[in-house]
């Protein structure tokens, strides 16, 4: 009996040393497949990265201009501006649709939302009904409007107080004029150019009453060559100055009294709109300027989107104390300081609600 347990101990043993061959064997085998089944997610980690790791989804930021174009010297070219440095300082993916007529709001609003942007710009009060109906059919996208309010909770509209700032350039208008005569060039009727015409005539009026203010408008915010007819005859009727709110319409006035200027005979102005337009057209022919600060509204509204904190369904209004509307710097090139005082003493009183300036 004792070597049948020897032996059945022996046999048992040795069955043990065969099966561990096989499972050696078997691993071996095994590690094939293994290493097969654990290179896809080796590979599958090198091509997508821990989220820790990967690198932020870039913003994209569509703008559709009125019909003025990107190029207008004006609020459209300020708004492109803005998105140009959100794609510098945050990496931001940008592109503008050039609208050549009323007709191309909607689609080109479209092709952004569509396209999957993550925030769609109308710029100008001309986009609000097709901002409003792009809006509606799609609930989900985000849009933001400048000079228009737009009632939809997926858009931020973004309007300024154009008649604070242009009450102050009025100011300068006013007196500066050597013949008493100054006029105003609108782009097209609406709500935001009237609160241009209405301030800057209560400027003027206000430390010049003896002044005329003669107000035409030019139907059209891309026609230079109708500005510079309109300006040639403001200039012949002795206007010596012209603040034209008319996009890049607005430009050929600027030609006109370069043209005049440049001939010799009696100096005439521009007062530049929207932007600093000395930087543009020089001080030999640029007064002052009424800047609306469009770039920095709309770099505030992008940055919302950036930051995850868009307000779709409010409005913003940037006035003269918000810094919204001003003049610039490069004022006192042209303005004298006796002048610059004077704006300086009505900015604080429209701040204070001493001075209610007009809006339509």
């Amino acid at each position: 009996m004792k070597k049948f347990y020897q032996l059945s101990l022996v046999m048992v043993m040795a069955f043990t040393v065969i099966l561990a061959g096989c499972g050696n064997n078997n691993s071996a085998n095994s590690g094939s497949n293994a290493g097969t089944a654990t290179t896809a997610p080796t590979d599958a980690a090198a091509t997508e990265a821990p989220e820790a790791t990967k690198a932020p989804k870039a913003v994209k930021l569509g703008l559709v201009t009125d019909v003025g174009g990107v190029n207008d010297k004006s609020f459209n070219q300020s708004s492109w501006e803005a998105l140009e440095a959100m794609e510098k300082d945050f990496g931001a993916e940008i592109k503008y649709l050039q609208s050549k007529s009323n007709a191309d709001y909607e689609p080109n609003l479209n092709q952004f939302v569509k396209g999957g942007y993550d925030l769609t710009w109308g710029i100008g009060f001309d986009l609000g009904d097709a901002v409003l109906k792009v809006a509606k059919e799609n609930p989900n996208a985000n849009l933001a409007i400048i000079d228009s309010v737009v009632d939809a909770p997926n858009v931020e509209s973004v309007t300024f107080a154009e008649n604070e700032g242009s009450f102050l350039v009025g100011v300068v208008a006013g007196m500066t004029t050597k013949t008493n005569k100054v006029g105003f060039i609108g782009g097209m009727e609406s709500p935001v150019i009237k609160r241009f015409e209405v301030g800057f005539k209560a400027g003027v009026e206000a430390v010049n009453p003896n002044a005329k203010v003669t107000i035409t408008y030019a139907g059209a915010y891309d026609k230079p060559d109708t500005g510079k007819s309109l300006a040639a005859t403001l200039y012949d009727a002795g206007n010596d100055i012209i603040f034209p709110a008319a996009g890049a319409t607005g430009n050929g006035v600027f030609n006109e009294a370069k043209s005049r200027n440049k001939a010799g005979g009696s100096k005439v102005w521009v007062i530049g709109v929207d932007k600093d337009q000395s930087l543009e057209f020089g001080d030999d022919v640029t007064l002052t300027s009424m800047i609306k600060r469009v770039d920095e509204a709309v770099k505030k509204v992008s940055q919302q989107v950036v930051d995850g904190t868009f307000k779709g369904g409010t409005t913003t209004v940037l006035s003269l104390k918000d810094n919204g509307v001003g003049l610039p710097e490069t004022s006192k090139a042209n303005v004298s300081a006796d002048i610059l005082a004077k704006v300086d003493e009505y900015s604080k009183k429209i701040i204070d609600g001493t001075v209610v300036v007009p809006a339509e």
